[in-house]
């Protein structure tokens, strides 16, 4: 490997982790990260001195991913269903860009509370609180005076913590809480579903119009205990299909697969104050190609009926 191969490759891991978290699409961010790799070796090709390659890469992905953001908000409100980020599985077995450096931005969650913010409110939280930055560095990449910028950081900032959960749950307990959810879904225990839920939590499946999926998402414990009840009573007519647990961006998770282990859907969970306050289901196929050969959930739908 050359040493431009060398230095690009370690640019990568960064560039992904930009682009995934300001874009909340895998197949986006790569086509984001593989421009601006791509416009790095433009520039050591022209002689241009790149004090810091990291520098570099990070204000043409972030400013990239503005860009591609725009476009992508247009394709969104025509999404069929509610959208939701596609998932990574961050338990070791698969290792997109190195995870994209795993942490709480990474989570679904976060991911789904930055379509919140505008493309600069998003580039702006990111790259200080996230990626370190300061504030000069960051009126470079986005073009704005400092003033401006922090600005964009301040009310970025206040929308997530309003919208944050009040306590955090450590990892210990998060994966004791995941397990004895997922072995009361298997169990069918109703009671037992309700016992671990949030009085308000919520419940968001994503299908894109492809695979059947909720049309919006659901509030309130008993409510969403009831669908989940239901749908786990359809899917055990279904023997062809099983679940194993996996950490999806950075949280409790699993992922169902048919006989021929193709991926079939994504649940994560949303951990907080020692309750699952949120739960995602995504089973849009096209959200689901980059971890795996995905499998035809329509067509088992169809032959089991």
């Amino acid at each position: 490997m050359s040493d431009r191969d060398a230095l690009l490759d370690a640019l990568r891991p960064t560039a992904f982790a930009i682009a995934y978290r300001m874009l909340g699409s895998v197949s986006e961010a790569e086509d984001v990260v593989q421009e601006a790799l791509l416009r790095v070796h433009q520039s050591l090709d022209a002689g241009e001195d790149i004090a810091s390659p990291r520098a570099f890469v990070a204000t043409i992905t972030t400013r990239l991913a503005i860009n591609e953001l725009r476009s992508a908000r247009a394709r969104r409100e025509h999404y069929v269903g509610e959208w939701l980020p596609e998932p990574i599985v961050t338990d070791g077995r698969e290792d997109p860009a190195r995870h994209a450096e795993t942490a709480d931005s990474l989570s679904l969650a976060m991911l789904v509370l930055m379509e919140s913010l505008s493309p600069e409110q998003r580039a702006v939280l990111l790259l200080h609180d996230v990626f370190g930055y300061g504030y000069p560095e960051i009126t470079d990449i986005v073009g704005k005076s400092e003033d401006n910028v922090r600005q964009l950081a301040s009310r970025a900032r206040k929308h997530v913590k309003e919208r944050r959960p009040r306590f955090e749950t450590t990892r210990e307990q998060q994966h004791e809480l995941a397990a004895r959810f997922f072995a009361a879904a298997e169990q069918g225990d109703l009671a037992g579903l309700e016992a671990l839920l949030a009085h308000d939590v919520e419940l968001t499946g994503d299908g894109g119009g492809k695979v059947p999926a909720l049309a919006r998402s659901l509030r309130g414990r008993s409510r969403v205990a009831h669908t989940l009840a239901n749908w786990l009573h359809a899917l055990a007519r279904f023997p062809q299909v099983s679940m194993r647990t996996v950490d999806i961006n950075g949280d409790p998770g699993a992922i169902y697969v048919d006989d021929q282990e193709r991926i079939l859907g994504v649940w994560g969970l949303e951990i907080a104050d020692c309750e699952i306050i949120g739960i995602r289901s995504i089973v849009n196929p096209e959200k689901l190609a980059h971890l795996g050969p995905v499998g035809d959930a329509v067509a088992i739908l169809r032959a089991n009926r």
